[in-house]
């Protein structure tokens, strides 16, 4: 087991954790392009307590994806704890992470998620009882800034978990009202951070290294968490790292390269799920999302809603990367006569 991510990093770069995206392919197109910590797509504990088999699928990472965690969701404090033992037991991660900030009304209907920001007694037993279940592994959380706007209660309840024992803690810049809506508030983040001794990660419209930088220097956070942004361009990571090195934009990567990454994470896809015309259907709207860092996206977003195999995905890179280098060329000549 490795040490606490944050103590690897003097300011670490984690992957937001999200359903139906951050699944082994993408974490790993994310880990080469330098994300410090990995977390999985959220896990049911009720769906690992009771041994589901499509859940336990969720959990499968690979070495190198280290440092990871995995992360439950639920609202019974027993169940909770037995699920991360199991968790614990069956793939050793890092570190546990709980989900105390979706917002999604099928984990609020349950009380999960983000419905324990008020209802805080169940959120201390449930974050007592995991943290003790999984002892020494570390316990991480991931909250939002509150349930409404007539309740951002973040700093009380950072203040809770660091009493329970939670390692390190993430704060998402939206209330659950706000769903991913309008824009997030890094003044509560902010005071989150002043609010406890332990390391805050900072999240919510986070779509450049300059939105990091000027983050990083107008609070006090210990790292940032990416989300949104590493769908349509999950070399986001690298661009942020040397920004904050060199204080100079890195240049985005050409269209060759952006191709690569999206090719690549077909095949790892298709090869992961064993049969490629499932996968590629999978794949949809994530293709989708990078089409929107793409020129000309409409055209190839309206391809990729309709592809099913891999060589389909690569004739439409062919004909894009053609078309667009030709296009440069002709303005080109317009420019130089």
């Amino acid at each position: 087991m490795s040490a606490l991510p944050f103590s690897q990093k003097k300011f670490p770069l984690y992957l937001a954790p999200m359903a139906g995206v951050t699944d082994k392919s993408f974490r790993q197109i994310c880990k080469d392009f330098g994300a410090d910590v990995l977390v999985t797509e959220f896990v049911s504990a009720e769906g690992v307590f009771r041994r589901n088999q499509r859940t336990r699928e969720y959990l499968n990472f690979e070495e190198r994806e280290r440092p990871i965690g995995v992360q439950l969701f639920g609202a019974d404090p027993e169940h909770m704890a037995e699920a991360a033992r199991h968790v614990v037991d069956w793939v050793a991660p890092d570190f546990i992470d709980l989900n105390f900030g979706c917002p999604v009304n099928k984990v609020v209907a349950k009380n999960g998620g983000s419905a324990l920001l008020k209802d805080c007694p169940t959120l201390v037993r449930v974050a007592e009882s995991v943290v003790g279940a999984v002892a020494p592994v570390p316990v991480t959380a991931k909250i939002r800034i509150g349930w409404d706007a007539d309740l951002i209660n973040a700093p009380s309840v950072a203040k809770i978990l660091e009493n329970c024992g939670i390692a390190v803690l993430a704060v998402h810049g939206r209330t659950r009202a706000q769903g991913y809506s309008g824009e997030a508030d890094w003044r509560v983040i902010g005071e989150v951070a002043q609010s406890v001794a332990l390391p805050v990660i900072g999240n919510g419209d986070l779509f450049s290294a300059e939105d990091v930088a000027r983050r990083r220097a107008e609070t006090k956070i210990s790292g940032a968490m990416i989300g949104r942004a590493a769908m349509s361009a999950p070399w986001i990571f690298r661009e942020i790292k040397h920004y904050l090195l060199s204080g100079e934009p890195l240049p985005p990567p050409s269209l060759s390269e952006r191709w690569t990454v999206i090719l690549n994470q077909c095949r790892a896809q298709v090869e992961d799920w064993g049969v490629e015309e499932p996968a590629m259907r999978s794949l949809r709207a994530r293709l989708m999302a990078y089409s929107k860092k793409l020129p000309e996206a409409k055209a190839v977003r309206d391809k990729f809603q309709h592809v099913s195999t891999i060589a389909e995905v690569e004739e439409i890179a062919c004909q894009h990367i053609v078309q667009c280098e030709s296009s440069a060329s002709h303005r080109m000549f317009l420019v130089a006569i």
